[in-house]
């Protein structure tokens, strides 16, 4: 608006000097000097104003054009802002749910690990071995017996199971079903405890130490290695001292060769010496170190896959599940270590002839011995009664153990109440 007045008022000056100039003003040369000078500065004046007009129109254009894009900067950055808000709110909350799946997920590993490196110590694991074996022999004497006599049995005197036990509770009376008890009962208890106390242990060094968890392999090194130490230190002097007990045959016990366990041991040595307490201690070893490493193994892996009980994850198996896992666990041996019992048995039973000599000369000499004399099957004999003894004797003793090293799960390795 000012370009454009200033513009106008220029005309019109312009206009009256012309006309001053033209109606007889023009004889004045010094007027037509000023009229001149001011027509020029009249027009360099509407040329600046004309210019200033154009500036400040420019200037207007780039500030509406500021204004527009900083219009659309503003509602970009409205939107930006509205979309890194929503995006934040879905950030935040997806952290939310993940914190709270990392907690689970970090809580899973934790019960994890505290299920595989929580373990019962080797002690308790021999105290709950040791009251299974004294509740096991209570039971199953008769059964050991009667197998002891089946085994012995060269002239066929005995038609089966139930005939060799009617025939010793006719001819003997009842209580010779339980002849060497005492031994039996000592050497079961004194055998679990080494062998359920060694096993822990042994596992221990086959242990995994990210996990705390022992493989297959392990447990079969574990058990075979219990199974060895059980056979040497325990199970071939308390076996013969058995075998020669059952062996004595008739209702006169004044007539028997051995008075009882302490007389057996007393006797075996003066007429043996010491090392006739581990006779036959070869096939004990292999028999027994065979045994607990298929038992072991095969007792833990019935347990997961049945109960879905892990060690020391507080669970206290019921005793009916203890004895189905103990009874599937205790079928598989006798079928591997049949020979090696009929040979223990054998070489723990022989006594020197009148000539001081012995039928079987070692392992290997009696299976050969057997085989010849009485056939492949007689490798076997007694393992009827080994199924009828073994399976329900390590049900027996896990249903005892298991209760009471699950008791101590609850109190001491999970804090709980009994």
């Amino acid at each position: 608006i000012m370009a454009g007045g200033g513009n106008f008022i220029g005309r019109v000056i312009s206009y009256v000097a012309n006309e001053l100039i033209v109606n007889g003003l023009s004889n004045s040369h010094a007027f037509q000097r000023f009229a001149v000078r001011t027509s020029k500065r009249i027009e360099n004046i509407s040329k600046m104003a004309a210019e200033s007009k154009e500036k400040v129109a420019q200037h207007m254009e780039e500030l509406s054009k500021n204004s527009d894009r900083e219009s659309l900067m503003t509602a970009e950055a409205r939107r930006r802002d509205k979309h890194i808000t929503h995006s934040n709110v879905t950030i935040l909350s997806s952290l939310s749910l993940s914190a709270e799946d990392l907690v689970e997920m970090a809580a899973a590993p934790a019960r994890t690990d505290s299920k595989s490196q929580a373990s019962i110590p080797p002690y308790m694991k021999a105290i709950s071995g040791s009251l299974g074996g004294v509740v096991e022999a209570c039971c199953l004497q008769p059964i050991d017996v009667i197998k002891t006599r089946l085994q012995l049995d060269r002239g066929g005197a005995y038609k089966g199971i139930a005939h060799c036990g009617s025939t010793v509770v006719r001819t003997e009376g009842v209580r010779a079903l339980w002849k060497g008890l005492t031994p039996f009962a000592t050497h079961l208890t004194l055998k679990y405890t080494l062998r359920m106390g060694s096993n822990a242990m042994f596992q221990t060094v086959f242990k995994d130490s990210e996990t705390g968890k022992v493989s297959n392999h392990g447990r079969l090194l574990s058990g075979f290695g219990a199974g060895v130490l059980e056979a040497l230190a325990i199970v071939t002097p308390f076996e013969v001292v058995k075998i020669r007990l059952q062996q004595q045959k008739g209702l006169s016990p004044e007539l028997f060769k051995y008075k009882g366990p302490i007389h057996c041991a007393r006797t075996i040595v003066r007429e043996e010496s010491f090392l006739g307490l581990w006779s036959g201690a070869a096939p004990t070893v292999m028999r027994n170190g065979t045994n607990q490493a298929v038992m072991f193994t095969a007792k833990n892996s019935f347990d997961v896959l049945l109960w879905n009980k892990h060690e020391g994850d507080g669970q206290a198996l019921q005793p009916w599940q203890s004895m189905i896992s103990g009874f599937l666990a205790g079928t598989a041996g006798p079928f591997c270590t049949g020979p090696f019992d009929v040979v223990k048995t054998r070489l723990m039973a022989q006594t020197r002839d009148g000539e001081g000599g012995l039928k079987y000369r070692g392992m290997v000499h009696a299976i050969r011995t057997i085989y010849a004399e009485e056939g492949l099957v007689a490798l076997w004999r007694g393992l009827l009664p080994r199924l009828m003894r073994i399976p329900p004797g390590q049900a027996i003793m896990w249903a005892v153990a298991d209760q009471v090293t699950g008791l101590y799960e609850k109190r001491y390795l999970l804090n709980a109440p009994l």
